[in-house]
């Protein structure tokens, strides 16, 4: 039976194409979704994409994931560097959480350098743009096993 994986994307994440190309580059989050359909029916997980500006959303989202998903993979983007609540959350689940940027997050601003996520990840995977996303799910595939 295919393990469900909640892919959960952060602000902004839906100008993905036209925002600041020249860092997040060129393809859009239904690209990515497109990705991460493709990969989890080779890994035999069950994909549910989602995308919010809204904290709340997301910790709503988080929480319904303990009666929905088997690991959550998230892009929580600004709210990285803000989000005690997303913390909060997803520590309060339980489950198998690998965060993913598609910039490399040390690379820039100082500010976001630090992440709320990263201490309650299993992993965290930067800097490979559509391709982070395609190592989570691989590295939760293994961890699920």
């Amino acid at each position: 039976m295919a393990k469900r994986v909640l892919v959960l994307n952060g602000p902004n994440l839906n100008l993905l194409g036209t925002r600041e190309p020249e860092i997040y580059g060129s393809l859009t989050l239904k690209d990515v979704e497109s990705a991460c359909r493709q990969t989890g029916l080779a890994l035999d997980l069950t994909i549910d994409f989602r995308q919010s500006n809204h904290e709340g959303e997301l910790i709503t989202w988080i929480h319904d994931a303990r009666q929905s998903a088997d690991a959550i993979v998230i892009n929580p983007a600004a709210y990285s560097h803000t989000s005690v609540a997303i913390h909060d959350a997803l520590k309060a689940v339980g489950l198998p959480v690998v965060e993913v940027h598609l910039s490399n997050i040390h690379q820039r601003e100082p500010f976001r350098h630090h992440s709320f996520v990263s201490s309650v990840a299993y992993g965290v995977i930067c800097g490979f743009g559509v391709v982070s996303y395609n190592l989570a799910l691989h590295a939760l595939a293994e961890k699920l096993k």
